[in-house]
C-alpha cells in the first residue's frame, strides 16, 4: 500500500535531504520511499496536506508513563516529597489493570500530542503481570516505543533487602525476548531500566551494566537526586570499559565536568527533563554542558504526575532555559548578552526528533524523514492562527506550535490520527484512567490518615 502526502513544507531533519517549501513525501507501507517533488502517485492514496507542515514524529525519551493517572497529583511535590509519596506510596497500590490502562492512555496521549515514539521508563512493576501489562498498554495504543523494563522503589519490608542491593532479575530479561518483546525490529522493544552507581550498590550496578551488555540492550539510569549510594562508581565503571553509546544518562546533574567530558567522547548519551528538573529540584538542566563536549542531547517529559505531556513545551523549556543560562553567563564573563542566540531552533527541534532516535537506539529507524526509515510522520496544520505567518518553518514549528496544530499522526505507515482526532475510542479508557487514579490517590490518604491516628 502506498501513501502519497503532497503539497506540504517538509522539514525532514536529514542533513542531506533539508527542506522542502513545496514537498512531498511518498509511503509505502511502514517506510518512506521517497520524499521529494513531483514523485509518482501511480497506485498511491493522494493526501493534499493543504500547505501544512510535514515533520519526523516526535521522540519522548524518557518517560513514566504508569504515573498518568496521577497527573496533578504531584504537582507541588520536592523530588524527595516525590520520592516519599509516589514510590514509597502511590506506586505500591497499582494492580496490573491500573499499569495497562495508565500505560494505554498515556502512550494514547503522546500519539495525540505528536510523539510517535517513547520511552516508556516503567519502574513499578512488582510482579511480571504488571510488566505484561504495561507492554500490552504500549502495543494497543499503537505508538512506538522502547520500554525500559526497571523496578520498584517501596520501602524494604522486614527482613527484606533495600531496591539497592537487589541485581537486576536476568529471569524477567530473558522471559521478556523469549516472548512479548523478542522481536528486535518490532515496534515495542526492550531497554533496561537500571538503577546505576547513584542508586544502588557497586555489585549491584557492575551487574546491571554487565547484563544489558551481554543482551545488546540500551541501559539507562537516572543520575543525581540525593546522595549518590555508590560514590566513585563512575570511575569503575569507567575502568571496566563499560561506557558507550548503549547507555543512557537520565538528567544528570551531580556529574562533573570532566566526567560529562570523558562519557560524550564515548557516545553516552543523556535524556534531559527541563520542566521537570526545574520544578522538583533536580538542579539546572545539563543541556549546555553535554552540548559542550559534542554529546548527544534528548529530552523527555519525564513525569506527567508533575507537568503536561506536550514534547513541544518540553523543547522550549530547554532551549529557553539553556539561552538563559548562555545569556547570564555572557554578561557576567564578557559585560553584554551574546551577538546572537547560542542555540537556534533546528537543534532545539533535532532534540526531540533525531537525537531522541540515537538516545534510545533507533537513529537507523526513525528520527528524519529519510528513504528507507520507518513511516513516523507528523502533519502540523500551519493555517491556524496561533502559527501565521510561516516565514521559518523550524522555528514556527518549535516556537509556534501546540496541540491544536497537530492534525495528523501517522506510525510504520499508518495513521492514528487524522484531522485533529485520534482514530482510537478514547472515552471509556479516559473514565477508567479516572477511576483508576481517584481510587489509587483515596487510598494513599486513606492510609496516611490511619497512620496519623496510630
Amino acid at each position: 500500500m502506498k501513501t502519497l502526502l503532497t503539497n506540504a513544507t517538509v522539514v525532514t531533519m536529514d542533513p542531506e535531504i533539508g527542506d522542502l517549501a513545496d514537498g512531498q513525501v511518498l509511503v509505502e507501507d511502514d517506510r518512506i520511499l521517497a520524499v521529494g517533488q513531483d514523485l509518482p502517485a501511480e497506485g498511491a492514496e493522494v493526501i493534499d496536506c493543504r500547505g501544512g507542515i510535514l515533520i519526523p514524529g516526535l521522540v519522548n525519551a524518557h518517560m513514566h508513563t504508569w504515573q498518568t493517572a496521577l497527573r496533578g497529583v504531584a504537582a507541588n511535590w520536592t523530588l524527595l516529597e516525590y520520592f516519599g509519596h509516589v514510590h514509597r506510596g502511590l506506586a505500591t497500590l497499582f494492580t496490573p489493570d491500573d499499569i495497562h490502562i495508565a500505560t494505554r492512555m498515556g502512550a494514547l496521549n503522546q500519539l495525540n500530542c505528536g510523539t510517535t515514539t517513547l520511552g516508556d521508563w516503567c519502574h513499578n512493576n512488582p510482579t511480571p503481570e504488571h510488566t505484561d501489562a504495561a507492554i500490552r498498554g504500549l502495543e494497543a495504543s499503537g505508538i512506538r516505543a522502547l520500554f525500559f523494563h526497571g523496578s520498584p522503589k517501596p520501602d524494604p519490608k522486614p527482613g527484606q533487602p533495600h531496591f539497592s542491593e537487589i541485581p537486576h532479575p536476568r529471569s524477567e530479561v530473558e522471559r521478556l525476548l523469549a516472548g512479548p518483546l523478542g522481536d528486535r525490529e518490532g515496534r515495542v522493544t526492550l531497554g533496561l531500566a537500571i538503577l546505576g552507581p547513584h542508586y544502588s550498590t557497586l555489585d549491584v550496578t557492575l551487574h546491571d551494566f554487565e547484563l544489558a551488555k551481554e543482551f545488546g540492550l540500551v541501559a539507562s539510569m537516572h543520575q543525581g537526586g540525593g546522595k549518590a549510594v555508590s560514590p566513585g562508581g563512575w570511575d569503575v565503571i569507567e575502568e571496566q570499559g563499560l561506557l558507550g553509546p548503549d547507555i543512557n544518562i537520565v538528567h544528570g546533574q551531580s556529574l562533573d565536568d570532566g566526567q560529562l567530558a570523558r562519557f560524550c567522547e564515548q557516545g553516552v548519551t543523556f535524556s534531559i527533563a527541563p520542566e521537570n528538573e526545574m520544578t522538583q529540584g533536580h538542579g539546572f538542566p545539563i543541556t549546555g554542558h553535554v552540548r559542550r563536549h559534542g554529546g548527544v542531547v534528548s529530552l523527555g517529559v519525564d513525569l506527567e504526575s508533575v507537568i503536561s505531556g506536550d514534547m513541544f513545551t518540553v523543547a522550549r523549556m530547554a532551549l529557553g532555559m539553556q539561552r538563559s543560562l548562555d545569556n547570564d553567563a555572557s554578561r557576567r564573563e564578557q559585560g553584554s548578552i551574546p551577538d546572537t542566540s547560542t542555540i537556534r531552533t533546528r537543534e532545539a527541534l533535532q532534540w526531540i526528533t533525531l537525537d531522541g532516535a540515537r538516545a534510545l537506539g533507533l537513529e537507523e529507524r526513525i528520527g528524519s524523514l529519510t528513504p528507507g526509515k520507518q513511516a513516523d510522520i507528523v502533519l502540523l496544520d500551519s493555517s491556524r492562527l496561533n502559527m501565521q505567518p510561516v516565514n521559518d518553518p523550524v522555528s514556527t514549528v518549535v516556537m509556534q506550535a501546540s496541540l491544536a496544530n497537530i492534525d495528523s499522526v501517522m506510525v510504520a505507515g499508518e495513521f492514528h490520527k487524522r484531522h485533529g482526532k485520534l482514530l482510537a475510542d478514547v472515552e471509556e479508557g479516559i473514565s477508567q484512567l479516572a477511576a483508576s487514579g481517584h481510587r489509587i490517590y483515596a487510598e494513599l490518604q486513606s492510609r496516611q490518615q490511619e497512620g496519623a491516628s496510630q
